[in-house]
Protein backbone atom coordinates (compact mmCIF):
# COMPACT_ATOMS: atom_id res chain seq x y z
CA UNK A 1 0.00 0.00 0.00
CA UNK A 2 2.72 2.37 0.92
CA UNK A 3 4.63 1.36 -2.32
CA UNK A 4 1.73 2.16 -4.17
CA UNK A 5 0.72 5.54 -2.69
CA UNK A 6 4.70 6.63 -3.49
CA UNK A 7 3.76 5.26 -6.98
CA UNK A 8 1.00 7.50 -7.43
CA UNK A 9 2.62 10.69 -5.35
CA UNK A 10 5.22 10.75 -8.29
CA UNK A 11 2.95 10.32 -10.95
CA UNK A 12 1.06 13.29 -9.57
CA UNK A 13 4.14 15.32 -8.84
CA UNK A 14 5.22 14.53 -11.78
CA UNK A 15 2.13 15.46 -14.16
CA UNK A 16 1.52 18.86 -11.96
CA UNK A 17 5.17 19.89 -11.29
CA UNK A 18 6.79 19.63 -14.57
CA UNK A 19 6.08 20.36 -18.45
CA UNK A 20 6.90 17.13 -20.05
CA UNK A 21 8.48 16.51 -23.47
CA UNK A 22 9.24 20.34 -23.71
CA UNK A 23 11.85 19.20 -27.14
CA UNK A 24 9.32 17.39 -28.25
CA UNK A 25 6.48 19.88 -28.22
CA UNK A 26 9.19 22.14 -29.94
CA UNK A 27 9.29 20.35 -32.69
CA UNK A 28 5.77 19.87 -33.50
CA UNK A 29 5.16 23.18 -33.35
CA UNK A 30 7.98 24.20 -35.73
CA UNK A 31 6.94 21.11 -37.65
CA UNK A 32 2.93 22.19 -38.03
CA UNK A 33 3.30 25.86 -37.76
CA UNK A 34 5.91 25.45 -40.76
CA UNK A 35 4.17 23.10 -42.71
CA UNK A 36 1.36 25.32 -42.33
CA UNK A 37 3.22 28.54 -43.64
CA UNK A 38 5.10 27.12 -46.52
CA UNK A 39 1.51 25.78 -47.90
CA UNK A 40 0.01 29.41 -47.55
CA UNK A 41 3.38 30.83 -48.98
CA UNK A 42 3.35 28.65 -52.10
CA UNK A 43 -0.66 28.90 -52.50
CA UNK A 44 -0.43 32.61 -52.02
CA UNK A 45 -0.78 33.53 -55.82
CA UNK A 46 -4.01 30.87 -56.21
CA UNK A 47 -5.66 32.31 -52.55
CA UNK A 48 -8.36 33.83 -54.45
CA UNK A 49 -9.75 30.68 -55.95
CA UNK A 50 -9.07 28.47 -53.11
CA UNK A 51 -10.21 30.79 -50.05
CA UNK A 52 -11.27 33.88 -51.89
CA UNK A 53 -14.87 35.05 -51.58
CA UNK A 54 -14.95 34.52 -55.52
CA UNK A 55 -13.91 31.19 -55.40
CA UNK A 56 -15.09 27.87 -57.10
CA UNK A 57 -16.62 27.31 -53.53
CA UNK A 58 -18.70 30.28 -53.58
CA UNK A 59 -19.77 32.61 -50.40
CA UNK A 60 -23.24 31.10 -50.28
CA UNK A 61 -22.04 27.78 -50.14
CA UNK A 62 -19.67 28.45 -47.52
CA UNK A 63 -22.59 30.18 -45.60
CA UNK A 64 -24.99 26.85 -45.99
CA UNK A 65 -22.05 24.51 -44.94
CA UNK A 66 -21.07 26.75 -41.97
CA UNK A 67 -24.75 27.14 -40.50
CA UNK A 68 -25.26 23.09 -41.07
CA UNK A 69 -22.19 21.84 -39.30
CA UNK A 70 -21.91 25.04 -37.18
CA UNK A 71 -17.84 25.56 -38.21
CA UNK A 72 -15.77 28.17 -36.96
CA UNK A 73 -14.29 30.65 -39.73
CA UNK A 74 -13.64 34.47 -39.82
CA UNK A 75 -13.19 34.48 -43.61
CA UNK A 76 -17.15 34.80 -43.49
CA UNK A 77 -17.56 37.35 -41.41
CA UNK A 78 -17.06 39.96 -44.68
CA UNK A 79 -17.36 39.33 -47.67
CA UNK A 80 -14.88 41.98 -48.78
CA UNK A 81 -11.73 41.32 -50.59
CA UNK A 82 -10.08 43.66 -48.46
CA UNK A 83 -11.07 41.50 -45.37
CA UNK A 84 -9.76 38.04 -47.20
CA UNK A 85 -6.28 39.17 -47.82
CA UNK A 86 -5.82 40.75 -44.21
CA UNK A 87 -6.90 37.12 -42.78
CA UNK A 88 -4.44 35.55 -45.50
CA UNK A 89 -1.63 38.09 -44.35
CA UNK A 90 -2.81 37.61 -40.38
CA UNK A 91 -2.48 33.26 -40.72
CA UNK A 92 1.12 33.85 -42.55
CA UNK A 93 2.58 36.31 -39.60
CA UNK A 94 0.62 33.22 -36.84
CA UNK A 95 2.41 31.06 -38.73
CA UNK A 96 5.41 32.86 -39.22
CA UNK A 97 5.82 33.46 -34.95
CA UNK A 98 4.77 30.16 -33.79
CA UNK A 99 7.61 29.29 -36.32
CA UNK A 100 10.16 31.36 -34.42
CA UNK A 101 8.00 30.75 -30.73
CA UNK A 102 7.46 34.77 -30.47
CA UNK A 103 4.84 35.06 -28.34
CA UNK A 104 4.03 31.43 -28.23
CA UNK A 105 0.90 31.45 -26.27
CA UNK A 106 -0.58 33.70 -28.02
CA UNK A 107 0.70 33.12 -31.97
CA UNK A 108 -0.50 29.41 -31.10
CA UNK A 109 -4.20 30.89 -30.71
CA UNK A 110 -3.87 32.81 -34.12
CA UNK A 111 -2.39 29.88 -35.29
CA UNK A 112 -5.40 28.36 -34.75
CA UNK A 113 -7.61 30.67 -35.78
CA UNK A 114 -6.07 31.04 -39.22
CA UNK A 115 -6.26 27.17 -39.38
CA UNK A 116 -9.54 27.03 -39.09
CA UNK A 117 -10.88 29.68 -41.13
CA UNK A 118 -8.97 28.94 -44.10
CA UNK A 119 -9.56 25.29 -44.06
CA UNK A 120 -13.72 25.43 -42.77
CA UNK A 121 -14.07 28.19 -45.87
CA UNK A 122 -13.42 25.52 -48.26
CA UNK A 123 -13.48 22.16 -46.86
CA UNK A 124 -12.80 20.37 -49.89
CA UNK A 125 -9.69 22.10 -50.70
CA UNK A 126 -6.52 20.03 -49.37
CA UNK A 127 -5.64 16.32 -48.13
CA UNK A 128 -5.41 14.31 -45.27
CA UNK A 129 -2.47 16.51 -44.03
CA UNK A 130 -5.11 19.27 -43.48
CA UNK A 131 -7.07 17.16 -41.30
CA UNK A 132 -3.81 16.73 -39.13
CA UNK A 133 -3.01 20.30 -39.11
CA UNK A 134 -6.89 21.14 -38.27
CA UNK A 135 -6.85 18.87 -35.27
CA UNK A 136 -3.40 19.69 -34.27
CA UNK A 137 -3.86 23.51 -34.13
CA UNK A 138 -6.31 23.17 -31.24
CA UNK A 139 -3.95 21.07 -29.02
CA UNK A 140 -1.18 22.78 -29.69
CA UNK A 141 -3.23 25.90 -28.29
CA UNK A 142 -3.04 24.00 -24.91
CA UNK A 143 0.47 22.78 -24.27
CA UNK A 144 3.80 24.88 -23.41
CA UNK A 145 5.41 24.64 -26.88
CA UNK A 146 7.88 27.83 -26.20
CA UNK A 147 10.02 26.36 -23.65
CA UNK A 148 13.21 25.21 -25.87
CA UNK A 149 14.10 26.82 -29.49
CA UNK A 150 12.09 29.92 -29.20
CA UNK A 151 12.55 32.96 -29.16
CA UNK A 152 10.26 33.08 -25.87
CA UNK A 153 12.98 31.09 -23.93
CA UNK A 154 16.09 33.11 -25.15
CA UNK A 155 14.42 36.35 -24.07
CA UNK A 156 13.56 34.58 -20.30
CA UNK A 157 17.12 33.67 -20.17
CA UNK A 158 18.37 36.99 -21.30
CA UNK A 159 15.96 38.21 -18.41
CA UNK A 160 17.56 35.88 -16.21
CA UNK A 161 20.93 36.76 -16.84
CA UNK A 162 20.33 39.88 -16.08
CA UNK A 163 18.63 39.65 -12.93
CA UNK A 164 21.42 37.54 -12.16
CA UNK A 165 23.72 40.24 -12.43
CA UNK A 166 21.93 43.03 -10.55
CA UNK A 167 20.77 44.84 -13.17
CA UNK A 168 17.13 46.00 -13.66
CA UNK A 169 14.95 44.12 -16.25
CA UNK A 170 12.39 46.51 -18.65
CA UNK A 171 9.41 45.99 -18.62
CA UNK A 172 7.71 43.99 -21.28
CA UNK A 173 5.27 46.01 -23.43
CA UNK A 174 4.92 44.61 -26.59
CA UNK A 175 2.50 41.17 -24.45
CA UNK A 176 -0.15 43.78 -22.64
CA UNK A 177 -0.29 45.76 -25.84
CA UNK A 178 -1.06 42.69 -27.86
CA UNK A 179 -2.99 41.56 -25.22
CA UNK A 180 -5.02 44.56 -25.43
CA UNK A 181 -5.52 44.68 -29.50
CA UNK A 182 -6.79 41.37 -29.33
CA UNK A 183 -9.41 41.86 -26.14
CA UNK A 184 -10.53 44.64 -28.14
CA UNK A 185 -11.17 42.24 -30.95
CA UNK A 186 -12.91 39.90 -29.35
CA UNK A 187 -15.48 42.17 -27.58
CA UNK A 188 -16.11 43.69 -31.12
CA UNK A 189 -16.80 40.02 -32.89
CA UNK A 190 -19.29 39.34 -29.85
CA UNK A 191 -20.68 43.52 -29.97
CA UNK A 192 -21.41 42.45 -33.69
CA UNK A 193 -22.79 39.00 -33.36
CA UNK A 194 -19.99 37.13 -35.35
CA UNK A 195 -19.74 34.55 -33.43
CA UNK A 196 -23.00 32.63 -34.61
CA UNK A 197 -21.76 29.14 -35.46
CA UNK A 198 -21.65 27.65 -32.27
CA UNK A 199 -19.87 28.49 -28.56
CA UNK A 200 -16.95 26.25 -28.44
CA UNK A 201 -14.51 28.76 -30.26
CA UNK A 202 -15.26 31.43 -28.59
CA UNK A 203 -15.31 30.18 -24.95
CA UNK A 204 -11.77 28.79 -26.00
CA UNK A 205 -10.34 32.31 -27.35
CA UNK A 206 -11.93 34.25 -24.10
CA UNK A 207 -10.88 31.70 -21.87
CA UNK A 208 -7.51 31.92 -23.37
CA UNK A 209 -7.27 35.95 -23.20
CA UNK A 210 -8.26 36.21 -19.43
CA UNK A 211 -5.92 33.57 -18.55
CA UNK A 212 -2.80 35.16 -20.15
CA UNK A 213 -4.00 38.37 -18.31
CA UNK A 214 -4.26 36.82 -15.25
CA UNK A 215 -0.86 35.23 -15.79
CA UNK A 216 0.76 38.79 -16.76
CA UNK A 217 -0.86 39.73 -13.64
CA UNK A 218 0.32 37.68 -11.10
CA UNK A 219 3.43 37.82 -12.29
CA UNK A 220 3.99 41.61 -11.96
CA UNK A 221 1.65 42.06 -9.15
CA UNK A 222 1.68 39.25 -6.97
CA UNK A 223 4.55 38.60 -4.66
CA UNK A 224 3.58 35.44 -3.04
CA UNK A 225 4.69 32.44 -4.48
CA UNK A 226 1.34 30.49 -3.95
CA UNK A 227 -0.80 32.49 -7.25
CA UNK A 228 1.99 31.45 -9.59
CA UNK A 229 2.41 27.77 -8.47
CA UNK A 230 -1.45 27.21 -8.86
CA UNK A 231 -0.71 28.65 -12.53
CA UNK A 232 2.01 27.03 -13.30
CA UNK A 233 0.33 23.06 -11.80
CA UNK A 234 -2.77 24.09 -14.51
CA UNK A 235 -0.40 24.86 -17.15
CA UNK A 236 1.20 22.02 -16.95
CA UNK A 237 -1.71 19.66 -16.55
CA UNK A 238 -2.93 21.31 -19.36
CA UNK A 239 0.07 20.89 -21.49
CA UNK A 240 1.01 17.13 -20.57
CA UNK A 241 -2.86 16.33 -21.46
CA UNK A 242 -2.56 17.65 -24.22
CA UNK A 243 0.60 15.82 -25.51
CA UNK A 244 -0.95 12.76 -24.71
CA UNK A 245 -3.65 13.43 -26.62
CA UNK A 246 -1.67 14.27 -29.50
CA UNK A 247 0.42 11.19 -29.22
CA UNK A 248 -2.74 9.21 -29.05
CA UNK A 249 -4.00 10.70 -31.96
CA UNK A 250 -1.11 10.26 -33.98
CA UNK A 251 -1.45 6.23 -33.03
CA UNK A 252 -4.78 6.41 -33.65
CA UNK A 253 -4.39 7.67 -37.02
CA UNK A 254 -1.86 4.91 -38.08
CA UNK A 255 -4.23 2.50 -36.47
CA UNK A 256 -6.83 3.27 -38.11
CA UNK A 257 -5.04 3.45 -41.59
CA UNK A 258 -3.40 0.20 -41.15
CA UNK A 259 -6.79 -1.75 -39.99
CA UNK A 260 -8.65 -0.41 -43.16
CA UNK A 261 -5.63 -1.28 -45.91
CA UNK A 262 -6.00 -5.04 -44.54
CA UNK A 263 -9.58 -4.99 -45.39
CA UNK A 264 -8.49 -3.94 -48.95
CA UNK A 265 -8.27 -6.38 -51.45
CA UNK A 266 -5.72 -4.54 -53.57
CA UNK A 267 -3.88 -4.19 -49.87
CA UNK A 268 -4.25 -7.94 -49.58
CA UNK A 269 -2.42 -8.99 -52.89
CA UNK A 270 -0.09 -6.53 -53.08
CA UNK A 271 -0.70 -4.36 -55.63
CA UNK A 272 -2.46 -0.96 -54.01
CA UNK A 273 0.86 1.08 -54.30
CA UNK A 274 1.15 0.20 -58.05
CA UNK A 275 -2.08 2.19 -58.88
CA UNK A 276 -1.27 5.61 -57.68
CA UNK A 277 1.74 5.62 -59.04
CA UNK A 278 0.14 5.58 -62.38
CA UNK A 279 -2.26 8.14 -62.07
CA UNK A 280 -1.47 11.78 -63.55
CA UNK A 281 -2.75 13.69 -59.98
CA UNK A 282 -0.35 11.70 -58.39
CA UNK A 283 2.54 11.27 -60.42
CA UNK A 284 4.83 14.90 -61.23
CA UNK A 285 7.62 12.63 -61.48
CA UNK A 286 6.44 10.36 -63.96
CA UNK A 287 9.76 8.26 -65.15
CA UNK A 288 10.21 7.67 -61.12
CA UNK A 289 7.16 5.90 -60.86
CA UNK A 290 7.46 4.02 -63.56
CA UNK A 291 10.87 3.02 -62.37
CA UNK A 292 9.26 2.06 -59.15
CA UNK A 293 6.21 0.02 -60.32
CA UNK A 294 8.68 -2.09 -62.72
CA UNK A 295 10.23 -4.35 -59.91
CA UNK A 296 6.77 -6.63 -58.60
CA UNK A 297 8.60 -7.44 -55.92
CA UNK A 298 8.93 -4.11 -55.49
CA UNK A 299 5.48 -2.81 -55.27
CA UNK A 300 4.44 -5.79 -53.12
CA UNK A 301 7.63 -5.43 -50.43
CA UNK A 302 6.51 -1.89 -50.05
CA UNK A 303 2.77 -2.61 -49.96
CA UNK A 304 2.58 -5.00 -47.39
CA UNK A 305 5.61 -3.26 -45.16
CA UNK A 306 3.48 -0.02 -45.00
CA UNK A 307 0.10 -2.17 -43.97
CA UNK A 308 2.43 -3.73 -41.20
CA UNK A 309 4.42 -0.89 -39.85
CA UNK A 310 0.58 1.15 -39.27
CA UNK A 311 -0.62 -1.45 -37.55
CA UNK A 312 2.45 -2.45 -35.26
CA UNK A 313 3.49 1.17 -35.06
CA UNK A 314 1.09 1.55 -31.61
CA UNK A 315 1.66 -1.75 -29.72
CA UNK A 316 6.05 -0.74 -29.97
CA UNK A 317 6.16 2.33 -28.15
CA UNK A 318 7.16 0.56 -25.10
CA UNK A 319 10.15 -1.04 -26.81
CA UNK A 320 12.53 2.22 -27.65
CA UNK A 321 14.42 0.22 -30.12
CA UNK A 322 12.12 -0.83 -31.89
CA UNK A 323 10.04 2.06 -31.92
CA UNK A 324 12.97 4.58 -32.90
CA UNK A 325 13.39 2.03 -35.91
CA UNK A 326 9.91 2.49 -37.23
CA UNK A 327 9.64 5.80 -36.78
CA UNK A 328 12.62 5.93 -39.28
CA UNK A 329 10.99 3.93 -41.22
CA UNK A 330 7.44 6.14 -41.50
CA UNK A 331 9.46 9.75 -41.98
CA UNK A 332 11.00 7.96 -44.65
CA UNK A 333 7.94 7.07 -46.43
CA UNK A 334 6.39 9.92 -45.70
CA UNK A 335 9.72 12.17 -47.75
CA UNK A 336 9.35 9.24 -50.57
CA UNK A 337 5.32 10.35 -50.89
CA UNK A 338 6.09 13.78 -51.05
CA UNK A 339 8.54 13.40 -53.83
CA UNK A 340 7.10 10.12 -56.16
CA UNK A 341 3.42 11.14 -55.74
CA UNK A 342 3.47 14.99 -55.00
CA UNK A 343 1.96 15.31 -51.84
CA UNK A 344 4.76 17.66 -49.53
CA UNK A 345 2.32 19.03 -47.57
CA UNK A 346 0.75 16.02 -46.20
CA UNK A 347 4.22 14.38 -45.61
CA UNK A 348 5.11 17.18 -43.75
CA UNK A 349 2.79 17.17 -41.62
CA UNK A 350 2.66 13.34 -40.82
CA UNK A 351 6.30 13.61 -40.07
CA UNK A 352 5.37 16.79 -37.78
CA UNK A 353 3.04 14.29 -36.00
CA UNK A 354 5.44 11.34 -36.10
CA UNK A 355 8.40 13.54 -34.24
CA UNK A 356 6.34 13.79 -30.79
CA UNK A 357 8.33 10.34 -30.32
CA UNK A 358 11.40 11.12 -31.02
CA UNK A 359 14.03 10.49 -28.44
CA UNK A 360 15.37 13.54 -26.37
CA UNK A 361 18.61 12.69 -26.50
CA UNK A 362 18.46 12.85 -30.81
CA UNK A 363 16.86 16.56 -30.38
CA UNK A 364 19.17 17.73 -27.85
CA UNK A 365 21.99 16.92 -30.31
CA UNK A 366 19.79 18.05 -33.42
CA UNK A 367 19.75 21.53 -31.94
CA UNK A 368 23.49 21.65 -30.77
CA UNK A 369 24.29 20.67 -34.40
CA UNK A 370 21.36 23.24 -35.58
CA UNK A 371 23.14 25.93 -33.13
CA UNK A 372 26.88 25.01 -34.13
CA UNK A 373 26.04 25.42 -37.62
CA UNK A 374 24.13 28.79 -37.38
CA UNK A 375 27.31 30.04 -35.39
CA UNK A 376 29.94 29.08 -38.01
CA UNK A 377 27.77 30.89 -40.54
CA UNK A 378 27.05 34.10 -38.38
CA UNK A 379 30.94 34.15 -37.95
CA UNK A 380 29.89 35.27 -34.76
CA UNK A 381 33.63 35.99 -32.32
CA UNK A 382 31.74 35.53 -28.65
CA UNK A 383 30.06 32.91 -27.88
CA UNK A 384 25.98 33.21 -27.55
CA UNK A 385 24.63 32.55 -24.01
CA UNK A 386 22.20 28.91 -24.68
CA UNK A 387 18.54 29.39 -23.75
CA UNK A 388 18.35 26.98 -20.14
CA UNK A 389 17.95 23.83 -21.08
CA UNK A 390 15.04 22.24 -18.79
CA UNK A 391 16.55 19.58 -16.83
CA UNK A 392 13.19 17.25 -15.40
CA UNK A 393 13.44 13.86 -17.27
CA UNK A 394 10.29 12.97 -18.51
CA UNK A 395 8.12 10.54 -17.15
CA UNK A 396 7.33 9.36 -20.57
CA UNK A 397 10.57 7.13 -21.00
CA UNK A 398 8.78 4.04 -22.00
CA UNK A 399 6.33 5.80 -24.45
CA UNK A 400 9.94 7.03 -26.28
CA UNK A 401 10.15 10.71 -24.84
CA UNK A 402 14.19 9.51 -24.31
CA UNK A 403 16.26 7.23 -25.79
Amino acid sequence: MNRLSLTLSRGVDQVTGVALGPYQSAVIRIGFAGTWLLFLLREFPHRHELYGPTGPWGWNLAKQLTADNQAFTVLLWSHGRLWFELCYVLAVLASAALVLGWRTRTASLLFMVGVLSLQNRSVFVGDGGDNVLHLMSIYLVFTRCGQVWSLDARRAARAAAARARGERVPADLAGPALWAVLGLALVIAMGTGRFDNGWQIPVLLWTAWAGLGLWWAVERWTARQGPRLLLDVIANVLHNGALAVIMAEACLIYATAGWYKVQGSRWQDGTAVYYPLHLDYFSPWPGLADLMSSSGTIMMIVTYGTVAVQVAFPFTLFNRRVKNVLLVVMMAEHAVIAVVLGLPFFSLAMIAADAVFLPTSFLRRLGDLAGRARGRLARSPGRAVPAPRPTEESTADHVGFTA
